[in-house]
């Protein structure tokens, strides 16, 4: 049994996959699954079984998983002190749902490292809402921003609200590639029935627990009617040639609205509020970086940010990534 072989195995167990615990810590699939498979072998119990409905634990992997966390953070808890000793730079690993990480992650952390006093290694990451306190309370990040944790898994983690937001359906504007005459006109089409647009989104459409995915199946869309696309700006930009209707945070797309490259589409039951929360440790488990960079989330630099995140970052100084791989 070893130290490797439990983290995989936890990570099977609480976000559900193979494929979702392979994503997390920068590995193969394989790589996990003769992870599992050794310490199957080892323990001679199955500890997790797939059926229809899913992962399951035995009743083995059911006593094990508690046990086999605690070993995990001490883990990672050794290995930190190590690097401690050795005079490393503290790490702050900052991990965020897809659109938060496209428009928001990189200023702010940019914003951060120009405040934070000491030495620090900053690196950020995209995971699933679902997956966010998961990576917390592993030791696999130390900041998550997204939908809060719902508690249901009774994670040691923590989740504060720290921004509001309003979610708008957006079409072709009349200043766009799809404008004038033929913006209208693609404008016009979006008059029935909502599930039956076509919806385009970026990749949080296919995140069961994000905003869109929710908004979307509240909606009845059918994925036959969901166009993915490689980022929100992408998606946006689809819709604004007439392609279909996009859900948008509405102070995120302001510039394409004013500028008439889109315009809102009148839905019942938009906006709809939503709220970006910080997941973290308890306070007397954070890292002295994490604490600080839960105190700069409440700042009026911070908060600008989030609602204009080109303020004070120069787009040839930084241009933020959508997709960073989870670290190991």
């Amino acid at each position: 049994m070893t130290l490797t072989q439990l983290n995989a195995f936890v990570l099977v167990a609480r976000l559900g996959s193979v494929r979702a615990a392979a994503a997390a810590l920068g590995v193969s699939e394989s790589a996990v699954s003769q992870a599992l498979t050794a310490l199957r072998q080892d323990l001679g119990d199955q500890l997790i079984t797939r059926s229809q409905a899913g992962m399951t634990l035995t009743s083995g992997g059911a006593r094990l998983l508690g046990t086999a966390s605690q070993i995990v953070v001490l883990g990672a808890e050794a290995y930190a002190a190590v690097r401690a000793a050795q005079g490393a730079p503290e790490q702050l690993r900052v991990v965020a749902t897809s659109t938060f990480a496209e428009f928001i992650a990189g200023p702010l952390m940019e914003a951060f490292r120009r405040r934070f006093s000491g030495a620090v290694e900053i690196t950020t990451g995209v995971a699933a809402a679902g997956e966010l306190p998961v990576l917390i309370a592993n030791r696999l990040a130390d900041v998550a921003i997204g939908p809060g944790a719902t508690g249901e898994d009774e994670l040691p983690v923590v989740s504060e609200p720290i921004f509001k937001y309003r979610i708008v359906v957006v079409g072709p504007g009349s200043g766009g590639a799809g404008g004038g005459s033929a913006g209208r006109t693609a404008q016009a089409r979006w008059r029935g029935p909502a599930r039956q647009w076509r919806w385009l989104v970026d990749p949080s459409g296919t995140d069961p627990g994000s905003e869109t995915a929710r908004l979307l199946r509240r909606l009845g869309v059918a994925d036959s009617d969901i166009g993915v696309f490689q980022s929100q700006t992408a998606a946006w930009a689809a819709a604004a040639d007439g392609s279909g209707v996009a859900p948008a945070i509405e102070h995120l797309a302001s510039h394409q609205l004013r500028r008439g490259e889109l315009a809102l589409i009148d839905l019942p039951g938009f906006p709809v509020e939503e709220v970006w929360y910080v997941t973290m440790l308890e306070r007397e488990r954070r890292s002295t970086a994490a604490s600080a960079f839960r105190r700069f989330l409440g700042t009026p630099e911070a908060m600008r940010l989030m609602r204009s995140p080109a303020a004070g970052v120069s787009p040839s100084r930084f241009k933020p990534p959508v997709y960073v791989t989870i670290w190991s």
